[in-house]
């Protein structure tokens, strides 16, 4: 299902389990925020087919995280450029700012843009996300909801509803 966030942010949900999906369309950038799992996958491509968006046509890919319900679409995108915690530092959009919020995983990042917060599995509308996973740090969890907390932000849009 697609839910328009504004006049340029969409955000796309599924019935199958997986991420929420997020595009942002800057000038001529089409820009997703994780890409879901393989049970979505049907679901994505006809929700960006309502969005007259082919795959070819997404630019960049960033990623709040690399679990499996986050990444599992990557290669349907074959021009994108993909970003996380490795390499975010390339890159070179002004108008997102990226956070790092080490908890849910110790690469989990969060986008803000304009007043939309992407924030992943860090902050949801409930409470905040799970810190009992392997790859999980619990003691950090709280900082990095504080710092999303006391960012200037009007939509929340996490990685699950």
């Amino acid at each position: 299902m697609i839910n328009k966030l504004s006049d340029n942010v969409f955000q796309l949900y599924f019935k199958e389990f997986g991420s929420c999906v997020y595009i942002i369309k800057i000038g001529k950038d089409n820009i997703l925020i994780d890409t879901s799992s393989k049970a979505t996958r049907q679901e994505l491509l006809d929700e960006l087919k309502q969005l007259k968006i082919e795959p070819k046509d997404i630019h960049i890919i960033l990623l709040t995280h690399r679990h499996w319900d986050h990444i599992e679409n990557l290669e349907l995108f074959p021009n994108a450029k993909i970003y996380d915690e490795k390499n975010i530092n390339e890159l070179v959009l002004i108008m997102i700012r990226v956070i790092k919020v080490p908890g849910h995983t110790k690469d989990s990042l969060a986008f803000l843009y304009k007043d939309i917060l992407f924030s992943g599995d860090t902050l949801f509308h409930s409470g905040i996300g799970r810190t009992d996973l392997p790859e999980s740090i619990p003691g950090k969890m709280q900082d990095s909801v504080n710092k999303l907390k006391h960012l200037d932000y009007q939509v929340l849009a996490p990685g699950h509803i």
